[in-house]
């Protein structure tokens, strides 16, 4: 009896948990097919569906633009941090150097630097050297922020694996890159693949440098979604319209990834 009352409270409270974290996305979902005027309506759940915000951000200007700059910039971010972050951990984790705690005490303490102190000096760096409102400019800086947290990541993985394999490549006749390759990036890769995805969404949801550091070609969507609050009033039903466009890639990065991505951080967690 206990034990069913104990499940019953968990699920209560694991359903409740939910249901918190999905309100605030199903009111964007809904709000999108409103008008201005029926979102703030005495009654929000009568008003007749309507695609004009859906109609009146696609046809401006800067938004289609801004989601291909954002998903270029999540894309190469994600993509670089993963492949120098995963050859970091890997290095970190079976090789003695000397300064090993202190360069993982480093990469931890850069991950935990404020954007706004860097994001100047980003700026004043890329507009001396040309990539000032830039795509790859701004990939840089995200890869920046995104590199420690991937290493950081991906150490447990690498430290749990046993040494015998390494071994036995070697016997083998492999080199230390094919090893990584062949044996530790497979046996890693449930970790990788959560690393992968939470570097895109890191990258794709950052305000911070895409406002500094972009201009007008390279402005990403959450700069152009701010640009929705309107000089005197926001408009929410565009911004509600875009903010649903903005969850797509994440529903579907995670949706289609959920089994690596609930393997790789119950691993993460087992093994950190």
């Amino acid at each position: 009896m206990r034990k069913r009352v104990i499940s019953f409270v968990v699920l209560l409270v694991a359903l409740s948990i939910v249901l918190i974290e999905l309100f605030p996305i199903m009111v964007v979902i809904v709000n999108g097919f409103k008008r201005d005027i029926d979102i703030w309506s005495k009654n929000p759940f009568y008003f007749k569906p309507t695609l004009r915000s859906y109609q009146l951000i696609f046809t401006h200007r800067e938004f289609p633009r801004s989601l291909r700059n954002s998903f270029v910039v999540a894309s190469l971010s994600a993509l670089v941090s993963v492949s120098l972050g995963s050859m970091a951990a890997y290095g970190l984790s079976r090789f003695n150097f000397k300064f090993n705690d202190a360069l993982i005490f480093i990469l931890l303490m850069v991950r935990m630097i404020p954007q706004i102190s860097l994001a100047v000096p980003f700026y004043m760096i890329f507009r001396s050297i040309g990539l000032n409102d830039n795509v790859l400019g701004l990939s840089l800086a995200h890869i920046s922020f995104n590199l420690p947290y991937v290493v950081a990541l991906l150490l447990p993985f690498f430290s749990s694996i046993p040494r015998e394999y390494e071994e036995a490549a070697k016997v083998d006749g492999c080199k230390t890159f094919q090893i990584f390759l062949k044996i530790f990036f497979p046996l890693a890769s449930a970790g990788i693949v959560v690393a992968a995805v939470f570097a895109f969404l890191m990258s794709w949801n950052e305000f911070i440098y895409a406002l500094v550091l972009t201009g007008t070609r390279a402005k990403t969507a959450p700069i152009v979604v701010n640009a929705f609050l309107g000089q005197y009033a926001p408009l929410w039903g565009q911004l509600s319209a875009a903010g649903t466009i903005m969850l797509l890639p994440v529903f579907a990065v995670t949706l289609s990834l959920q089994r690596y991505i609930i393997r790789g951080l119950s691993a993460g967690g087992i093994k950190g």
